[in-house]
């Protein structure tokens, strides 16, 4: 196994995590691209882990919690790892110590370029990120918002805890109109992958639905908000859980513009 660092032809499979061979991928479009385009000068890192054969098959990116959503400072974030896990495309390379090679490696990098500690972001339930698999690397739980868990190890005895940025307001609804607001980072392609789907089905329903687009890599827009990425029906939240599909996002917009009088 080798740690490698993101390398220009390497970016079209990294912005599309690992899953180029997905149809689902396809459908986040290119803002993925943009922000890493975006984010070159800001101290953004991402790395690779590979199996002996210079198979990819893993990832890992972070960057200084001052550029992320978190609240924190002299610390890096962890925005996500990710070991790829299915049969189809590349394979299953999980269970093989390729997470937490990847952890390490962030770690140490981290440390030599100054930090006081790294913290990252985890899930209480035992799926994708899971909060429980950070704290077996180390990391200590410190802020909590619904089902996300974000951890951090310090580095230093002066090192201070990170904290969630709090939501700040709360989408609007406008009478006569079914509202649709989409909150866009760029950074997550599932999360590109919700809009994406969420701005195709509110094109389906005409001048019933106003679609607004909130641009959330601007840092003075996110934190006027206190929202990342997350696409909001008439003031309800979309996704839960999983992208959901387009069909069931046209049903959540079309079961509104049914109530409009």
């Amino acid at each position: 196994m080798k740690i490698i660092d993101l390398a220009p032809e390497h970016e079209e499979l990294f912005c599309n995590c690992l899953e180029d061979w997905s149809a689902e991928m396809k459908e986040s479009g290119s803002h993925k691209k943009k922000w890493l385009e975006n984010m070159r000068d800001s101290g953004f890192t991402a790395k690779l882990a590979t199996d002996d054969e210079d198979n990819i098959g893993g990832m890992i990116q972070y960057l200084p919690i001052e550029r992320s959503h978190v609240e924190g400072n002299d610390l890096y974030f962890i925005m996500c790892v990710w070991v790829h896990g299915y049969k189809e495309g590349r394979g299953n390379f999980q269970k093989k110590g390729m997470g937490k090679a990847l952890l390490k490696a962030a770690e140490e990098d981290a440390r030599q370029k100054g930090a006081k500690g790294i913290a990252a972001w985890g899930v209480s339930m035992p799926f994708w990120m899971k909060a429980s698999w950070f704290k077996k690397q180390g990391y200590k739980t410190v802020d909590k918002d619904g089902m996300a868990v974000l951890l951090w190890k310090s580095f230093t005895d002066d090192a201070k805890p990170p904290k969630w940025v709090k939501q700040v307001k709360k989408p609007q609804t406008y009478p006569g109109k079914v509202t649709v607001m989409a909150f866009k980072n760029g950074w997550c392609p599932a999360s590109n992958i919700v809009f994406e789907r969420a701005k195709r089905a509110a094109a389906e329903f005409s001048d019933k639905v106003d679609f607004q687009e909130i641009d959330t890599f601007n840092m003075a827009t996110f934190h006027e908000w206190g929202i990342l990425d997350a696409v909001y029906i008439d003031g309800k939240v979309a996704q839960k859980g999983p992208p959901p599909s387009y069909e069931d996002i046209k049903k959540m917009i079309g079961k509104r513009v049914r109530k409009i009088k």
